[in-house]
């Protein structure tokens, strides 16, 4: 038997497994990633930690600039694949169980923004560039379900293609021929986001990669590639 429950506080109210957002309620964009959402800076030695501060990240760029009435989310995790289990860094990096998990952790959201695909043209994956578009489309299966959506009252997708990476770097040897591949993504996410009913930004035309490594964004990056999504969020809502 379903179990019905009722939830009233606030702004929101919850009937059975949906939420209804009142009109007047603070929204929320959930940034779901890989290490670029985390905001990683680009990487000089290998194996040290280290992440931008929440004035550099760009999730953080583009939720001041929405305003004062958006909440974020950030779901951003080093190493994330769109599809992969990653035999080096675990299982947990395949975006399919990430993305479950930020779904039902949070929420209602309004907005998502989707980045992913940087780590799936690695070269242990065997990259093409219709593989990789095929687990974005894999992501979208989950977040535009009826399961997600009727979770959260309905939200809308914003589909953001990496810019091409550069095989340059400490890390250069795990993305042998990546950069190829990397090159020919932006026309295949954006004919499956708008066949999804998504919204589309190609960060590519916005930012490129750090020299450094090859994969990471400068402080400055983040700044504008935060504004771009900004501009883009406001469009979907």
């Amino acid at each position: 038997m379903e179990r019905r429950f009722t939830l009233r506080g606030g702004a929101n109210s919850v009937t059975g497994n949906s939420i209804r957002k009142a009109p007047t309620m603070t929204r929320t964009l959930l940034c779901f990633g890989d290490s670029n959402t985390h905001g990683s800076p680009p990487i000089v030695t290998r194996g040290v930690y280290e992440r931008f501060d929440t004035a550099t990240r760009w999730p953080r760029v583009a939720a001041q600039a929405l305003g004062a009435d958006w909440d974020l989310v950030e779901e951003g995790l080093p190493g994330r694949t769109a599809q992969f289990d990653d035999p080096v860094m675990g299982a947990h990096i395949n975006g399919q169980i990430g993305l479950r998990l930020a779904l039902q952790s949070h929420g209602p959201i309004d907005v998502m923004t989707l980045m992913l695909g940087t780590n799936d043209i690695k070269t242990r994956f065997a990259p093409t560039p219709g593989r990789v578009t095929a687990g974005i489309a894999g992501l979208l299966d989950i977040a535009l379900g009826d399961e997600m959506q009727t979770r959260h009252g309905g939200f809308r997708v914003l589909v953001i293609c990496p810019p091409p990476v550069l095989e340059q770097g400490p890390i250069a040897g795990e993305f042998i021929g990546s950069r190829e591949v990397s090159l020919a993504l932006p026309p295949l996410y954006e004919a499956l986001a708008r066949a999804r009913g998504c919204g589309f930004l190609d960060a590519g035309q916005v930012i490129e990669v750090s020299p450094v490594d090859g994969i990471h964004y400068e402080p400055a990056a983040h700044h504008a590639l935060g504004a771009a999504v900004a501009k883009a969020v406001a469009g979907l809502v």
